[in-house]
């Protein structure tokens, strides 16, 4: 199974600033056949992005879009729209979901909707710092998972990501930490069960597992040698091309 190194750029870099730092990864970046690098600009950036790109070695994620495919939707992207500029899209990330408020029922829509389009969806999944105080982790990661899933066929869920991404540890958090592999092991394996159970076994095995919060270059291989975590999503260590690049490489290293 490959490794996918995810950028998510979130709300930062103009045009001309995401141009040139792309540039700068593919200059920097060989072509790596079992790691898929893979970056998400805001969405004005993704068009322009798309005709400088080198999809064997970086390919184009957008951070959201909207789930019907055209109509009277002020102010929306559809999935459609974006069908041919990007081959995955980030679904479901908890600054939609805490932020704006986006539900699984939402959430389920746009996986739909991605799968529709031919873009492989990123769906993100994680509990808060409460919840998991309370002992709610399991719950929430079974609710969100199956929710997000809930519009997928079963012979579609091989064209399906998860990114496991717990709310406490993510660094735009005022009160994030570090979440330690043995805390991450123990979701993955329960995603997997939860999978397992709904979908059967061999497909449990064939969807990769991603790791997101607090991801940089020193915790990084940690993380890349969980049991059943098949890369990681990261946010502000992305935005420096030094610390990305590091992160690659350790993926690399660690898969082979």
């Amino acid at each position: 199974m490959k490794t996918y190194i995810v950028g998510n750029w979130k709300l930062n870099f103009t045009v001309g600033e995401a141009s040139i730092y792309l540039h700068k990864i593919l200059k920097t970046l060989p072509n790596y056949r079992d790691v898929d690098v893979v970056v998400a600009p805001s969405l004005i950036a993704l068009q322009p992005l798309s005709l400088q790109i080198d999809r064997h070695k970086v390919k184009l994620a957008a951070q959201n879009a909207f789930y019907r495919d055209y109509g009277a939707f002020t102010g929306e992207v559809s999935f459609s729209q974006l069908r041919g500029l990007v081959d995955y899209a980030i679904i479901g990330h908890s600054e939609r979901r805490y932020i704006l408020r986006e539900d699984d029922k939402m959430v389920a829509k746009k996986v739909a909707a991605a799968i529709r389009n031919r873009i492989t969806p990123i769906l993100c999944i994680g509990e808060t710092e409460s919840e998991r105080a309370f002992g709610e982790t399991a719950d929430v990661i079974r609710d969100q998972l199956i929710g997000g899933l809930s519009e997928v066929a079963d012979d579609d869920l091989d064209n399906v990501i998860i990114a496991y991404e717990p709310v406490w540890a993510i660094s735009s958090s005022k009160s994030a930490k570090i979440a330690t592999p043995d805390e991450v092991a123990e979701v993955v394996k329960l995603i997997r069960k939860v999978i397992a159970d709904t979908y059967g076994k061999d497909l449990a095995e064939k969807v990769p597992v991603l790791f997101g919060g607090s991801v940089n270059t020193s915790n990084a291989g940690a993380y890349l040698t969980v049991p059943g975590v098949n890369g990681l999503l990261i946010g502000g260590a992305s935005l420096i091309l030094s610390e990305f690049v590091d992160i690659i490489e350790t993926a690399k290293r660690v898969r082979s």
